[in-house]
């Protein structure tokens, strides 16, 4: 299979209008889209659509929630105005670990024929159960797929609406790197970065990440809000969800 795991550590770095740092190990699925019933099938702790100790669930997804994830995606693909056909595409994300997930963001890798990474995908969550998604072309080609955009979506109630992301993808036979930047006016405000080596998915592997990293999801809700109280106390400044949303879109218009 190409379906593989991504094992590392994620690091949230805030620059203003103090220092703030989170680090924590973490392991991903990567999942070729093509594969998803064969992952089902091989991997004995994954199902897709029924429960199981780690489960796949296509209506995690995408906005509408999707019922066949690889056909709707590539309907999205196709909206943006892009022909996928031939691509192959990769999501790395985490899947349900005991019928829990959250998941802050994930990431499909949209790679064409000749195996070009053409676009990435940015599916962003929130904790009011909404998701987003940001379609990435590269603005300049090389080693690294990078890519900007205009922030269009609540995510955390201490950084402002107002801004725009630089997204840099980097992925080779060793594993993943991608980096965010996020901040307003040129100046960064979070920088946030997941550092991934790749490992070969099998019913052992998934074992062992299952033991190493136990409840990952459940652990990185936790965090989020953790280190949201940690940040009140510090005199983070409380953007709130309708409020903020709102003066965007005023503003937009």
């Amino acid at each position: 299979m190409r379906s593989h795991l991504l094992e590392g550590k994620v690091t949230h770095l805030r620059t203003r209008p103090f220092s703030h740092r989170l680090d924590y190990s973490v392991f991903y699925f990567a999942l070729d889209l093509a594969e998803l019933d064969e992952v089902a099938g091989r991997i004995r702790l994954v199902s897709r659509n029924r429960r199981n100790v780690l489960s796949f669930r296509d209506g995690d997804h995408l906005d509408p929630p999707a019922h066949d994830l690889a056909a709707s995606f590539r309907q999205h693909l196709r909206d943006q105005g892009v022909d996928p056909t031939g691509w192959r595409v990769t999501l790395v994300t985490n899947l349900r670990v005991f019928g829990y997930v959250f998941n802050p963001a994930s990431f499909f890798l949209c790679r064409d024929p000749e195996g070009e990474l053409r676009f990435v995908v940015v599916e962003v969550h929130n904790t009011h159960a909404e998701r987003h998604l940001y379609t990435l072309a590269p603005e300049r080609r090389g080693a690294s797929h990078v890519a900007s955009m205009e922030k269009d979506f609540y995510v955390s109630p201490f950084i402002e609406m107002e801004g725009e992301y630089v997204v840099r993808v980097r992925e080779d036979a060793a594993g993943l790197r991608i980096a965010i930047d996020e901040g307003h006016g040129g100046e960064t405000q979070l920088h946030t970065s997941l550092v991934l080596k790749r490992v070969p998915l099998t019913d052992r592997t998934v074992a062992r990440m299952l033991v190493r990293y136990p409840f990952v999801t459940h652990k990185t809700i936790a965090a989020i809000y953790l280190h949201a109280w940690r940040l009140w106390r510090k005199g983070a400044r409380f953007h709130r969800h309708g409020e903020a949303t709102r003066l965007h879109r005023e503003v937009a218009r």
